[in-house]
């Protein structure tokens, strides 16, 4: 448990991550890596981020929260599903995800985006 307030900002992040057709912004605070990813129509992990990744599926678990856009999310075992704003997700290793239409996807993510796009 904290023992004194500590706040941070994601208009002066602490490391931002670019890719094709988006970013990561993290901030650590407390001893944690929070991130807020924007991807912009058009990008999805296996051709934007795998080669930085140099993996298969996205192996960065992730715990997050869709703040805008659309995401479809494909897990190695074949599960399909979206999310729209308002939708929390906790997703294992081994998927790969794609934006959904013309708007950005705006994910704030408080497990795994210390990962994310990372060689």
């Amino acid at each position: 448990m904290a023992t004194k307030a500590e706040f941070k900002k994601f208009a002066t992040p602490d490391e931002v991550r670019t890719f094709t057709h988006g970013k990561v912004e993290l901030v650590n605070i407390s001893g944690g890596t929070v991130g807020r990813l924007i991807l912009e129509p058009g990008w999805r992990w296996s051709e934007d981020v795998k080669p930085i990744a140099g993996t298969e599926w996205c192996t960065a678990p992730h715990f997050q929260y869709l703040v805008s856009g659309r995401l479809h999310i494909k897990m190695a075992d074949g599960t399909e599903f979206e999310l729209g704003p308002g939708d929390v997700s906790n997703l294992p290793a081994n998927h790969d995800a794609w934006v959904v239409g013309n708007e950005a996807a705006v994910l704030v993510d408080w497990y795994g985006a210390g990962n994310f796009a990372k060689s």
